[in-house]
């Protein structure tokens, strides 16, 4: 099976496996535990927050172990809620996680504005000053890459508007970590992200409170862990294995431009072989290790591409993990434009740091050959 998923999860790196087994035999202890064994435990913990700290630019007091990006979302719109003035709105750009969505939909019940972005999926900053023309926001979310393109957003400029204005920036960075140098990120004033995506271990993650640390809101009641920010035993192993896949992936920075010209080879090649197709954010700044397309109608209308390309031997997505069990379509390529009628047939392949260029052309043959077998035709005109 070629594994083209890794934006949705991605198989622990060799790095972060041997970290969390060491972890695991050297410090079993509860770090909020006195004895010996618990201070160890404690020091290995702090030992991984800060060595993700110095990745993401940020002060490691800052930073608060969590679940995943998922509950990082949810703690930062509870306590952005609370601390909110009456009827103040939240702002989001119109392709947000559903993570993010979803959250501040629950904290902001009736005051979640979506910001609009272009055909290539782009948040355009000026965005915001038409926005302000309503009032100011209680906060504003832009996500520093897209899940299902991997357009990139221009969240430097955005955190700039925000700072200026004195309103919160909240970041989504859970595809942008492992992926692309991360040491800016860290002067956001909520950052999060998810270890599964860039070889960490399923079940751990962070949440950045802020270049100066203050108190959070806490999602999770109990013991005073991670400083009265989050309760809850930490996964002392988790963060090992997570710090140590991030510093992994940075030291493969070096290898993008060579991925982002398989990439591009990878889209001429499908781009000849499936007449009509689409690439998504085309023109746009992108994740190297993503590619998402709508390529042309098959013959036969109850054959889905993502079903043919599984039974290929080619593990892809349609889009958002997390939201493609739904019956409705993305609200991402929704508010790209794309047709409802074309959504269905949207393909996002997401490669990992140990996919090469042998495996990118074996995808784009089988691809060949599918639209061969079925039978293909021109795409609407409305896709």
């Amino acid at each position: 099976m070629l594994y083209f998923d890794h934006n949705a999860s991605g198989p622990l790196s060799t790095a972060a496996r041997l970290a969390w087994l060491e972890a695991q035999e050297r410090f079993p202890a509860n770090p909020s535990s006195l004895h010996r064994a618990g201070q160890r435990a404690e020091a290995a913990l702090d030992a991984a927050r800060g060595s993700l700290a110095a990745q993401l630019g940020c002060n490691e007091a800052s930073l608060v172990w969590t679940s995943g990006a998922t509950e990082a979302a949810s703690a930062v719109f509870g306590h952005l809620a609370e601390q909110a003035q009456p009827g103040a709105e939240v702002w989001l750009s119109a392709v947000e996680h559903p993570c993010v969505l979803e959250s501040a939909e629950r904290a902001f019940a009736g005051r979640v504005r979506r910001l609009p972005v272009c055909g290539a999926g782009v948040l355009h900053p000026e965005a915001l000053d038409v926005a302000l023309a309503g009032g100011r926001p209680a906060a504003v979310a832009v996500m520093a890459a897209s899940n299902e393109t991997g357009v990139l957003q221009p969240w430097e400029a955005v955190q700039a508007w925000c700072r200026a204005a004195g309103v919160p920036f909240v970041c989504d960075a859970t595809q942008w970590i492992g992926r692309l140098p991360a040491g800016g990120l860290g002067g956001c004033d909520f950052l999060f992200g998810s270890g599964h995506k860039c070889g960490g271990p399923v079940g751990t993650g962070f949440l950045s409170v802020g270049v100066r640390p203050f108190r959070l809101r806490p999602l999770l009641c109990g013991g005073p862990q991670e400083e009265g920010r989050r309760a809850g035993t930490q996964n002392v192993a988790g963060a090992a294995a997570f710090a140590a896949a991030v510093a992994d992936c940075a030291d493969r920075f070096a290898g993008i431009p060579e991925r982002l010209e398989w990439r591009g080879r990878f889209e001429e090649v499908v781009s000849r072989a499936l007449p009509g197709t689409r690439v998504l954010g085309a023109g746009a700044e992108r994740l190297w290790n993503t590619v998402a397309f709508l390529p042309p109608g098959l013959a036969d209308c109850r054959q889905r591409w993502v079903v043919r390309l599984d039974a290929a031997g080619v593990a892809a997505s349609s889009g958002s993990a997390c939201a493609s069990g739904r019956e409705q379509p993305s609200h991402v390529l929704e508010a790209m434009g794309v047709a409802r009628a074309a959504a269905d047939r949207v393909l996002r392949l997401s490669a990992g740091w140990e996919t090469g260029w042998t495996e990118w052309e074996e995808v784009a043959r089988r691809l060949g050959e599918i639209y061969a077998r079925l039978g293909g035709r021109e795409p609407e005109k409305q896709a």
